[in-house]
């Protein structure tokens, strides 16, 4: 395949994921799950679409991720990608561990009245003792920095393998897209994990003790990259099966729904629905990679100007949306308006704070993990 090749579509795919973050985080606030500050007023029925989302956004993620590093292992050896995944995943997390997450820790801190003060007096005292949960030093959403650092250094030396002496296995690959269902495939190794890992370790986010989830993001990772490495077969096979993909997906989440109604638990339930949740999320990440393929492939100055935005977005965005939740939480305002002011204050706060401050000030590019615009 020509690997000078741009492809757009994964660009848009990554911004409107990334979107997409923005909205769910919101979407906390309002859902019975645990987060750092909740409104005064659960909303059950919420938790429906929000589950729905969360099946399949952060593993989208992480295939795309692996699919943009099969493209920068095109003009890089082995030592400068590491150097550069050091650069532009490391720092930013050092920095946001440092200045962006302590805001958070701080309202929770008070929600809770496990704090009394200003910031100053939290930022300067308290900040940096301990590890969060019962201290307050983390990464909170930044979470996905580490896991990607990590993932990237430890499969590399099998990428560099797979791009320049492994034709057989490529081969084996695209023959396995040329059938009908061959993308499904995929799905075998991801049962396997559910199934078999997810029961014994919680999603944690604090990698040490984060097996299901870390096992998981990496076969995600890795899926990404081998998938592009496949070529045009990839491609093609995706263009056929997305519509298939889109029935699928709708008949497992619906029987995944029933499952949830039903709230029975058993050695065949897990095991079946194991099954049915990683067909549903696959499912979701081939259609939206199959019509992200066929209707967003196409450079544009938006593009170019979201592409390089997304980063600061993502570091910004949650602690502007708790700390906008913060003031707002005990008013008597209903969902609608809270969501409303919550998203709005989100991508309006953190695109100022990128566009009039982060872009003019070139020494703070790379705490926010900023590289040269790209020419689109």
């Amino acid at each position: 395949m020509d690997e000078k090749i741009r492809r757009y579509d994964l660009d848009w795919l990554r911004v409107i994921v990334f979107g997409l973050l923005i909205f769910y985080h919101v979407g906390m606030f309002f859902v019975p799950w645990g987060w750092h500050i909740k409104n005064n007023v659960i909303y059950d029925w919420f938790r429906w679409p929000m589950l729905f989302l969360n099946q399949w956004r952060l593993p989208i993620l992480f295939v795309i991720s692996g699919m943009g590093t099969f493209y920068a292992l095109s003009h890089r050896n082995l030592w400068q990608f590491n150097m550069e995944r050091i650069k532009r995943l490391l720092i930013p997390l050092l920095f946001g561990m440092l200045f962006i997450v302590p805001p958070q820790i701080y309202f929770e801190r008070l929600v809770n009245n496990q704090f009394l003060g200003s910031y100053i007096e939290y930022f300067t005292t308290e900040a940096f003792i301990g590890v969060y949960p019962k201290g307050n030093i983390s990464w909170h959403h930044l979470w996905f920095l580490p896991y990607l650092l990590i993932f990237s250094i430890i499969l590399s030396p099998l990428f560099i393998k797979i791009k320049r002496s492994a034709p057989k296995f490529t081969i084996w690959i695209q023959q396995q897209l040329q059938k009908s269902y061959g993308l499904y495939l995929f799905i075998i190794p991801l049962y396997f994990i559910e199934a078999l890992v997810e029961p014994f370790f919680d999603i944690t986010h604090a990698l040490i003790d984060d097996w299901f989830n870390f096992t998981n993001s990496l076969t995600f990772f890795l899926f990404g990259f081998i998938l592009i490495a496949a070529g045009q077969k990839f491609w093609k096979s995706l263009d056929l099966i997305k519509f298939k993909a889109f029935i699928i997906g709708i008949i497992a989440f619906s029987i995944q729904l029933s499952i949830w109604i039903q709230d029975q638990d058993s050695f065949l339930i897990h095991f079946t629905e194991a099954l049915i949740k990683v067909t549903n999320l696959w499912s979701w990440i081939l259609v939206i990679l199959g019509y992200g393929a066929k209707l967003l492939n196409t450079k544009s100055k938006l593009l170019a100007y979201c592409n390089r935005a997304v980063y600061p977005f993502y570091i910004l965005h949650q602690t502007i949306t708790i700390t906008i939740g913060y003031y707002i939480m005990n008013l008597h305002w209903g969902l609608l308006p809270k969501f409303i002011i919550l998203v709005i204050g989100t991508f309006g706060g953190s695109w100022i704070i990128y566009h009039w401050i982060i872009l003019k000030i070139p020494i703070l590019h790379p705490f926010f993990g900023l590289k040269k615009p790209n020419s689109y």
